[in-house]
């Protein structure tokens, strides 16, 4: 959830830094914090709480000099304090780091250090590093910082600078997202960030770091290095990468007039779905057309079985992927959670195609699972959002669902752009496999009415809001559908988990009656989602079940 933002350049860092913070708002934070580098001292302002907090320290003790990074952290080790916030310095003041991720050994590289004469002013795991850092440096920081990170065991995204060499940020990726910016119209000047919100307002042009990759970056330029292998006492290997251009504006994320990014994104429904499917629907074949996948072709004419790997959101969509496919195209899918799937030893045989989805395309556990099952010889195809991610580069071939920037931290444009795309995947599977022309041009029909139906369910938001009103003070609901509904009832749970802090389950409606429903009552509100299909009976028999114990139904 972690921000990262650095700057180098002629421009005042402070203002650019912090407009960078402000628009990683949306991941989640519970501090804040700036430092720059000025006539050969190193500065740091931080607080707990919000960025106006950090603000408020700011306004009474600015930061100078054209050279210094920032970050927003969400507590993992260590409570969200002052002390605990980023960046993190060393011993001598000398350097300060920001950093997203978990060092997994840092206990005993601690030990080690205090054996050394280091005093650690924080419980946080990030602080070990600069100290590391500071044992190794010798003049040059980019060097220091490959050595100390091949100690390093765990996930990291961080920034780097040293009051010996102003003008100069170090970064470096393994596991958490990174990217570095790079000046346009010939400014002499450069970006770092965990997220292209943070830049974008004022260059387009972005590097994307891979896993084992550090950038040094200077007003000049910047150089591109694959540290991978350092600990081997390898040097480190100049690596070449083309420039990426973001292709959306900043207009994408502003709110658009809506109170909050979840409500705007939720309306921009209709159009995502549309965006989504742009292009793609063959309507006289009746079938999709997706061209990101034709690297895979022969893959797809002879693939035996499917496993779909995600997390959280993208998981529950991969559910109703599973149902679509095997009911259309009539291939055995199955759906990995994908930090399960990494760590543990997954039959991946001949004629098995595995499918990566990922709203950033840097889901770590995502990532990490797709590089399990390509080392066991799997074909990987990817469904993401993010342009030029890690996911979308290491994958065969895939498909974008062309959501654009999700802004909000709950996940919905997302959701129903990954669910057109593997409904498209599942036509175009099908015609292969038996389908026909009829049948592909009524599925086509009916996606193209897609748009204009979740357009109709949008208009019931007033409707919506007075019932959530009703039952906003319920502490416990369950939310249960059959089918491809049964999916769609657990997203539906996680999302009141997530944004209301209300405990919901989500179930199949069938399976209310092994369990859950022992604990029905007045003050158990229960879901159904029962659209007008081959099992509607049946979920009607099940709320009337609900009723009967004095359940209150949302239908």
């Amino acid at each position: 959830m972690c921000g990262i933002v650095g700057y180098v350049g002629p421009r005042e860092a402070q203002p650019l830094i912090l407009e960078g913070l402000r628009r990683l708002e949306y991941r989640g934070y519970d501090s804040a914090g700036i430092a720059t580098i000025h006539e050969g001292s190193l500065d740091v302002r931080k607080a707990a709480g919000k960025i106006v907090e950090l603000e408020g320290r700011l306004e009474e003790s600015p930061l100078v000099g054209s050279h210094g990074i920032g970050h927003t952290r969400w507590a993992t080790h260590g409570a969200p304090t002052t002390i605990n916030a980023h960046p993190h310095t060393d011993g001598s003041d000398r350097v300060a780091l920001v950093h997203n991720g978990i060092i997994e050994n840092h206990d005993v590289l601690r030990i080690k250090l205090e054996e050394l004469g280091h005093e650690f002013r924080s419980e946080t795991d990030t602080e070990v590093l600069c100290h590391i850092i500071e044992e190794l440096f010798d003049g040059n920081l980019e060097d220091a910082v490959a050595e100390a990170l091949s100690h390093v065991e765990g996930a990291y995204g961080i920034a780097v600078i040293h009051a010996d060499e102003p003008g100069k940020i170090v970064v470096a990726r393994m596991g958490s997202p990174l990217l570095i910016g790079i000046g346009e119209n010939g400014e002499r000047e450069m970006f770092a960030a965990s997220d292209v919100a943070a830049v974008v307002r004022h260059t387009r042009q972005v590097i994307y770091l891979n896993d084992g990759e550090m950038a040094v970056l200077t007003a000049d330029g910047h150089s591109l290095l694959d540290i991978s292998e350092s600990g081997n006492g390898e040097a480190p290997r100049r690596v070449s990468r083309e420039v990426s251009r973001v292709d959306w504006d900043l207009g994408q994320i502003e709110r658009g007039g809506y109170e909050h990014f979840m409500l705007k994104e939720i309306f921009e429904q209709p159009d995502t779905i549309r965006d989504a499917m742009r292009g793609r629907l063959l309507e006289e074949e009746g079938t999709a057309k997706l061209g990101g996948l034709l690297p895979l072709e022969d893959v797809l004419e002879n693939v035996e079985r499917i496993v779909i790997t995600a997390c959280g959101t993208s998981w529950h969509a991969a559910i109703v992927g599973e149902y679509m496919i095997e009911e259309l195209a009539r291939i055995p899918v199955e759906v990995e959670y994908a930090s399960e799937f990494r760590y543990r030893r997954p039959i991946v045989r001949d004629g098995t195609l595995v499918i990566a989805i990922s709203q950033s395309g840097e889901t770590a556990d995502t990532l990490a699972a797709m590089r399990e099952a390509r080392s066991r010889g799997a074909p990987i195809m990817g469904i993401v959002n993010v342009v030029g991610s890690s996911i979308a580069r290491e994958t065969d071939g895939g498909v974008y669902i062309h959501s654009g920037p999700e802004i909000g931290v709950a996940s919905t444009k997302a959701f129903t752009g990954q669910l057109t795309v593997l409904a498209l995947f599942a036509l175009y599977l099908a015609r292969r496999r038996g389908m026909s022309l009829l049948e592909g041009r009524e599925f086509v029909a009916a996606m193209r009415q897609l748009p204009e139906l979740v357009r109709l369910s949008l208009d019931e938001s007033s409707a919506i809001e007075s019932i959530a009103r009703e039952y906003a003070d319920n502490a416990n609901f369950l939310y249960l559908g059959r089918g491809f509904n049964f999916p769609v009832a657990l997203e539906g749970a996680l999302k009141l988990k997530e944004i209301s802090y209300i405990h919901a389950e989500g179930y199949p409606a069938a399976e209310m009656k092994h369990g859950p429903i022992a604990l029905i009552d007045q003050n158990m509100p229960v879901v159904f989602i029962a659209p007008s299909d081959s099992v509607y009976h049946k979920v009607t028999s099940n709320i009337e079940e609900v009723k009967a114990r004095g359940g209150k139904v949302i239908a």
